[in-house]
């Protein structure tokens, strides 16, 4: 077995931070879209916005430009830690069952995406529950990152902090398990059939596909795993909205149909879409000042 080559995970850390901050106003407004209209929730049951621009002007307009960048500090967090992880995690898996990347099969990058994504996710699942409380309260925020990390350990425990585990697993599985396979196929099917060679323009058509592909396939499990994120855990008898991941997708489904589980999808695209380009751009730019 090849030793353990770190520069995919300082690349994968490097390139994730800076793909984040390119989007993060996108990522509020569909994580804003996502919680709103929630019938068993009153704080979150008008419907605010009509779309993304919409969303993006009203939060301009009543909250200013810097609420845009509400909970930037743990969304940076984690991209340090779950970018980090994930790119390494996978670089490391495929050289663990192939020794050059020319002999990589579909399949084997599917299973190394899967369990890349599930172990970074798990492990980074905190900062994202404080990046998503943050996006959805706003101008409401108090304390910073520090002081709304410790309100939730505080007021829910550690088990607060990993409120959303099991499905932020399962999104990181289906994403990272679809864009990183198809990035690699595309671009090695692109680079094979003679029409462009590894270049920017290869990267980008890529980089673009996996995008699409991944917000298809996430939106629906985004939803969810943003409003149980988003749900405050009842420790005095209180009634939670929903009881478990199963309950609140049936309970979105049942009281706003089911293009409700595709609600935030254009800004969900438009952001994965710009992130992965961002992202690939940048990580491959890396990857070649290394020679």
């Amino acid at each position: 077995m090849p030793a353990l080559n770190w520069k995919p995970f300082i690349y994968g850390g490097l390139a994730s931070i800076t793909a984040e901050c390119g989007t993060f106003p996108i990522d509020l407004t569909k994580t804003r879209l996502q919680v709103q209209g929630q019938v068993n929730d009153a704080k979150y049951k008008e419907i605010r916005y009509r779309g993304m621009v919409h969303a993006l002007v009203r939060i301009c307009r009543e909250e200013g430009l810097k609420a845009l960048y509400s909970g930037i500090a743990p969304a940076m967090l984690r991209q340090a830690s779950y970018g980090t992880i994930k790119i390494g995690t996978y670089q490391s898996l495929k050289r663990m069952f192939v020794e050059h990347p020319e002999d990589e099969t579909l399949m084997m990058n599917v299973l190394c995406g899967v369990l890349s994504g599930v172990i970074s996710s798990s492990i980074a699942n905190p900062t994202d529950v404080l990046k998503i409380r943050m996006q959805a309260q706003g101008r409401m925020i108090q304390g910073g990152m520090m002081g709304n990390f410790i309100q939730i350990y505080q007021n829910e425990g550690t088990k607060g902090l990993w409120k959303g585990v099991s499905l932020t697993a399962q999104r990181a599985a289906i994403v990272v398990g679809v864009e990183l396979p198809i990035y690699d196929l595309t671009k090695k099917h692109i680079i094979l059939s003679g029409y462009m060679g590894d270049t920017v323009y290869t990267h980008f058509l890529s980089s673009f596909l996996c995008g699409l592909a991944g917000a298809l396939a996430s939106n629906p499990v985004d939803v969810v795993r943003t409003r149980m994120m988003n749900q405050k855990s009842q420790n005095h008898g209180g009634h939670s909205a929903y009881k478990g991941t199963l309950d609140c997708l049936l309970q979105t489904w049942k009281n706003e149909g089911f293009f409700a589980l595709y609600k935030g999808f254009w800004p969900n695209w438009l952001r994965l879409g710009p992130w992965n380009i961002i992202f690939f751009l940048t990580y491959e730019q890396l990857k070649k000042l290394d020679g």
